[in-house]
């Protein structure tokens, strides 16, 4: 979908040069007036001495009236080429700009960073970070949060969630994208609470992502992982829906005073 998105663009943007192209090129023939150059007045002098003198040898003969040059014979005028060669550059430089912001907004990236499989760490330094982070770790990298999950919960969570969310579950991790699923604002955690609280419009998840308060229609939405030599890694090209209203697999209830009122 995203290649055929870029395909239109640049397509409409090539057509848009097309068409103003000729539009200047039609501009020119119809109002341009111009001169005779001084190459081609000078021909013309020496073709009318070139007539007077064979009228001179031949008797009078009569010479036929000169007609100018078409357009085919004598080429695009100089002011003609000047004019479209400038309205070529104006629309070539915005439009190509455009198109190739577009094009960079639009293609994914698969060279690292969000939209790419991005490593998390080895599980140990996971660990080490959620601790230092005061139960969250976040990757500026993903636009992701990591969090602790409880082995307790795991017969619970084999019945809500997909097994590529499964494979960060079963290594003790939940891996939830950033965007709260209300209006998309960025969550931060709560350290009071320990939930993550939105402070856009009330929205409230507990470590695991599963919704606990406010407007949000889910929980918060999960990559797909995969841990390979103890090292976890999330792919953010492929954003799963959070569990629905009502999933709680931990049973956390909030552990302090909530940064955000609206809890439940």
């Amino acid at each position: 979908m995203t290649a055929l998105i870029v395909i239109v663009v640049t397509v409409l943007v090539v057509a848009g040069l097309a068409a103003s192209f000729f539009a200047a090129g039609r501009r020119d023939t119809t109002k341009a007036v111009g001169k005779l150059s001084g190459e081609t007045r000078s021909r013309d002098r020496n073709a009318r001495k070139a007539a007077s003198q064979e009228l001179a040898t031949t008797g009078g003969a009569e010479v036929e009236p000169w007609t100018p040059p078409t357009a085919m014979e004598t080429g695009m005028a100089r002011r003609q080429f000047l004019n479209r060669g400038i309205v070529g550059l104006l629309l070539i430089g915005p439009l190509g700009g455009l198109a190739t912001g577009l094009i960079a907004f639009l293609w994914p990236s698969l060279s690292g960073g969000f939209g790419s499989k991005v490593t998390l760490g080895k599980l140990a330094d996971i660990d080490a970070n959620i601790t230092k982070g005061n139960g969250f770790y976040y990757v500026p990298e993903g636009k992701l949060y990591v969090t602790r999950y409880p082995s307790s919960a795991l017969p619970k969570a084999k019945t809500v969630y997909a097994p590529s969310e499964l494979t960060a579950m079963e290594a003790g991790f939940t891996v939830l994208y950033q965007k709260c699923v209300h209006l998309g604002c960025r969550v931060p955690p709560c350290l009071t609470s320990q939930w993550f609280e939105c402070p856009c419009h009330g929205s409230q998840y507990n470590q695991a992502g599963e919704k606990k308060g406010g407007p949000a229609p889910r929980g918060l939405d999960h990559f797909a992982t995969a841990v390979a030599n103890n090292v976890l890694t999330a792919d953010t090209g492929t954003i799963i829906l959070g569990p629905p209203i009502g999933t709680d697999t931990t049973g956390q209830e909030a552990e302090g005073p909530h940064c955000i009122s609206g809890g439940e």
